[in-house]
């Protein structure tokens, strides 16, 4: 919903180089958009409580979503829910988010950053009325929201398909570049892993240039494996690399339909291919308007008939 007189909803999409807060309803009512460089936990968090503060001061803010690169503590059981574990991001690990509510007495949700775009997505975007579905975002990082059935998949931790680790090209041995684990799929394919392997950044390589086989293959192993364990109805995938680079999504679509070889959902697949891999229909606001719609998914749990 949105509108002048919806609920306001104060939003934080915490990511690895910025992080956007916005104050809005949805994608048709946004009332302030800030944004803040991603430096070190105090002085980001610091900067974001003061903007959440002024935000509460002015009144009518119903709920909060905070939407951020992971992974995250997600038990509510546990002591450090709510907390960034073991991340590659330096100085990170183990800083506590639920202090971005401190001073706000109304419901408040924390989730992956991915996970939010993806409930977006289904609330307002490129999936809505689907009930199974993801969201793959290939930027610094490779993240997947999975949305199992209306909700986020959840267990002893939340999804991090990023880091699945998929086959390669033959002859192909570079190491790549994910401090965990080489070459899963964010080591092959994300921003960093492209930069590291040729030198240049994403939007300065040419569509015809070998080093886009590579991200192809990792990618198309991602989508196959989803379709083969989440079973989406749709893939949603967004992120600053496929800013520009258009081709990639009809060459996914190949790679992912010569990949599953016709088992399965692949002759179904295949009848919508287009429509079944396809870019996140909020543009680059899926991941701020995550946030709002984690505030939202907050809202609803304490008060369900509420709108």
């Amino acid at each position: 919903m949105s509108g002048g007189d919806a609920p306001l909803i104060a939003g934080v999409e915490l990511g690895g180089t910025k992080c956007v807060c916005l104050l809005a309803s949805g994608p048709g009512d946004i009332r302030d958009e800030v944004r803040i460089a991603t430096t070190t936990p105090d002085e980001t968090l610091g900067q974001i409580r003061r903007v959440l503060s002024r935000w509460r001061e002015g009144g009518g803010v119903s709920a909060l979503g905070v939407a951020s690169f992971g992974p995250l503590e997600l038990d509510r059981r546990r002591p450090d829910f709510g907390s960034i574990v073991a991340t590659p991001k330096p100085g990170w690990s183990d800083t506590d988010l639920t202090r971005l509510a401190d001073g706000f007495d109304g419901p408040v949700e924390i989730d992956t950053d991915v996970n939010g775009a993806a409930l977006a997505e289904g609330r307002w975007g490129a999936a809505k009325d689907l009930r199974s579905f993801a969201y793959v975002t290939v930027g610094t990082g490779i993240g997947v929201g999975s949305i199992v059935n209306g909700q986020t998949v959840r267990g002893l931790g939340h999804s991090e398909a990023g880091h699945m680790r998929v086959g390669r090209i033959a002859g192909d041995a570079w190491p790549g570049s994910c401090p965990y684990h080489g070459d899963c799929v964010e080591g092959l394919a994300a921003g960093p892993a492209l930069e590291a392997r040729t030198g240049r950044r994403g939007e300065f390589i040419a569509a015809d240039d070998p080093a886009w086989e590579m991200v192809v293959q990792a990618l198309g192993g991602l989508l196959h494996n989803l379709v083969l364990t989440t079973a989406p109805e749709r893939i949603l995938i967004g992120g600053g690399i496929f800013t520009g680079q258009e081709h990639l999504f009809p060459r996914l679509r190949e790679a992912l339909l010569r990949s599953l070889a016709g088992y399965a959902t692949a002759a179904r697949i295949a009848a919508t291919i287009d429509d079944f891999v396809a870019p996140p229909g909020l543009g680059a606001m899926a991941g701020p308007l995550g946030a709002i719609a984690l505030g939202c998914v907050a809202r609803e749990r304490v008060s369900p008939d509420r709108p």
